[in-house]
């Protein structure tokens, strides 16, 4: 049989999962939304992986998580690697893009850069604070302009004359936009200014400091959206490359760290009809006061803790 390499990025909004070969070709992907819920995620994500998957011909040898849930994620499929995103977008953009200068990575609620040199990420910033630049900011003034997100990019790219929408913030945008409606400007005009709003936010907050150099990867679900990426190219006057599977990019990363790892360990899909819960705990043994998190299988044995700055707080797993 083949050896194949599962990565799971699991994040606030979204949970995407990417299977690949020794090659790194897909061989199974999906992207499903978290909905709060990253342990029901990751089992729907599975299975809908393993419907693509050929076990006949392929076994998993070697598997990664990561985002902002990787620790619990990696915990219950057993992961052998898990790594932060800013490694695993590096790493799985580097792969396909190795002259790749710039990484622009636009989610559901919140933003990345990072800056490559030979192949190797060298800075990065992240944004986490303000959802003007964000996925989340085009969703909610999608609905309130009555379209559907998916629209945005169409309506955006047949604009002459792009509204001045505020960037400063969520607040200031939505406010200036409300205003910009009941004057009447085209709801086209208005959908592109909110574009160029998305991406002036972006680069004064994200990309503030940062010297952005092509060639320039654009990623992250945001990316899919025209609208932002023609005004990603008029702001930064340079060609913006959009993968097809840059909304995957993150599980990419993640399995092709798991696949030069050393480490091997084989998956079985069984997981994803196993039954997990979590516990939080105040350790209390030191003015840390840690808060740990357990993970526990239905029948009540802790499979894994972490939270705790020092020994006392350590958890036993049984």
């Amino acid at each position: 049989m083949e050896n194949a390499y599962l990565g799971i990025d699991v994040g606030s909004i979204s949970t995407k999962g990417a299977i690949i070969d020794d090659n790194n070709q897909i061989i199974s992907s999906s992207y499903i939304w978290t909905q709060g819920d990253p342990i029901g995620a990751v089992k729907q994500l599975l299975h809908l992986l393993e419907e693509g998957f050929d076990k006949e011909r392929y076994k998993i040898v070697a598997t990664g998580s990561t985002g902002s849930a990787r620790k619990l994620v990696g915990t219950i499929i057993g992961a052998t690697m898990v790594k932060n995103e800013i490694t695993a977008h590096a790493v799985g953009t580097t792969t396909f893009y190795p002259d790749v200068r710039t990484i622009l990575e636009i989610g559901g609620q919140d933003s990345k850069i990072i800056l490559v040199e030979n192949g190797v990420a060298v800075d990065y910033a992240m944004n986490t604070l303000c959802a003007a630049g964000t996925g989340a900011f085009l969703s909610s003034q999608a609905k309130r302009l009555g379209i559907e997100v998916e629209e945005i990019g169409e309506y955006a790219l047949r604009s002459k004359h792009p509204t001045q929408i505020a960037a400063r913030c969520t607040v200031f945008a939505e406010s200036d936009l409300v205003h910009k409606i009941q004057m009447g400007h085209p709801r086209e005009d208005i959908i592109a200014g909110v574009c160029n709003a998305v991406v002036a936010n972006y680069l004064n907050n994200v990309g503030k400091g940062k010297k952005i150099i092509s060639p320039v990867v654009f990623q992250g679900g945001v990316s899919k959206n025209q609208g932002v990426v023609a005004a990603f190219e008029r702001t930064l006057d340079c060609k913006v490359i959009v993968d097809e599977n840059g909304h995957l990019m993150g599980a990419l990363g993640a399995a092709i760290l798991a696949k030069r790892s050393t480490k091997r360990q084989e998956f079985d899909f069984a997981v994803e009809d196993m039954e997990f819960y979590t516990r939080e705990a105040n350790c209390g043994r030191c003015s840390n006061n840690c808060e740990i998190i357990c993970v526990y299988h239905r029948d009540g044995k802790m499979i894994d803790s972490w939270g705790n700055r020092c020994d006392r707080g350590a958890q036993s797993v049984g």
